[in-house]
């Protein structure tokens, strides 16, 4: 094993993939001993890049030991991490979120800005220090900025994240807006999909004052397509809420085309959910016209809620 692990947050998405992948390649140009690795299996967005750009996929890490060196990237909350995180040596955070529950025992490099994409951030540093940045390494931080605005469409995306992404399609010599609609749709197919895989495929837990939540999302270009699968969606949902003590589960159903999205709330704390937006659920639902970012439009109102 390398002496640093370098990875991002559980059921991992094409920015804590592609930007664990990039900062690794970084890190091992400069001579460190470091493996880029994922908490989970990759989804069908992430596996279209990787095998575009002809890139491996990282093995699966699920438990770190004690001591072991470690480098964060697209996330800081423990809860978000790898099993056995607080009793690693944590490096190094390069992240483009809030930042809480994190505290360690000595001082480390902590790097977090406003952007929307963590790969973003990364091309700041490649340049910064100097290092070319090839068509390869161009490609996968082009698909996380990609995956992390929707091609531009998401508010947390910012003019540097545009800018970025436009220098990177130049380097890796793509179309960008081709590239991307396709990245996007092949992300999208929510068909041949298990009702576990569904909800598992992009969910976050979140603490919220003494309150446990897990923001679930999955893109999709047709929406009735998942909430046609309601009766099962919940029978799976309400297993988890059991299993983990979750106040509430909140499975956020964006369609990439209109960017608006369905939100399916359950849990004994899920009218205080929907409270967040002003909107009563109707059979544990409530339609969100123009959000697609769960980190800019839905995790705010719901932490404002909750820490009233």
């Amino acid at each position: 094993m390398s002496e640093v692990l370098i990875f991002g947050h559980k059921n991992p998405d094409t920015d804590t993939v592609c930007s664990a992948i990039v900062y690794n390649n970084l890190k091992r140009l400069q001579g460190m001993d470091t493996e880029a690795v994922v908490l989970g299996e990759i989804n069908d967005e992430t596996r279209y890049s990787l095998e575009y750009f002809r890139v491996d996929v990282p093995r699966i890490v699920t438990e770190v030991t004690e001591g072991q060196k470690v480098i964060l990237v697209d996330h800081n909350e423990m809860q978000q991490s790898v099993v056995g995180i607080e009793k690693a040596v944590i490096k190094e955070v390069i992240d483009h979120h809030k930042i809480a529950n994190f505290e360690t025992a000595v001082p480390l490099y902590f790097r977090a800005e406003p952007l929307g994409c963590t790969a973003t951030i990364l091309k700041k540093i490649y340049e910064e220090q100097g290092v070319d940045i090839n068509k390869t390494m161009a490609g996968l931080m082009l698909s996380a900025i990609i995956s992390d605005s929707l091609l531009f469409k998401s508010p947390t995306c910012t003019l540097r994240d545009k800018i970025a992404a436009e220098d990177l399609a130049k380097i890796a010599g793509i179309n960008l807006e081709e590239y991307g609609l396709a990245m996007l749709k092949a992300g999208a197919n929510t068909k041949d999909k298990t009702i576990k895989e569904l909800i598992d495929v992009d969910a976050k837990e979140f603490i919220l004052n003494n309150d446990k939540l897990v923001i679930a999302q999955i893109n999709t270009i047709d929406t009735k397509e998942v909430t046609d699968r309601q009766k099962e969606l919940e029978e799976t949902i309400y297993q988890e809420i059991s299993n983990k003590s979750l106040s509430a589960f909140v499975f956020v159903v964006t369609n990439i085309l209109t960017s608006d999205s369905e939100v399916l709330v359950l849990g004994d704390k899920k009218e205080k959910v929907a409270s967040a937006f002003g909107k009563s659920l109707e059979n544990n639902l409530m339609t969100l016209k123009g959000v697609v970012s769960r980190k800019k439009q839905v995790v705010p109102p719901i932490t404002e809620e909750f820490n009233k």
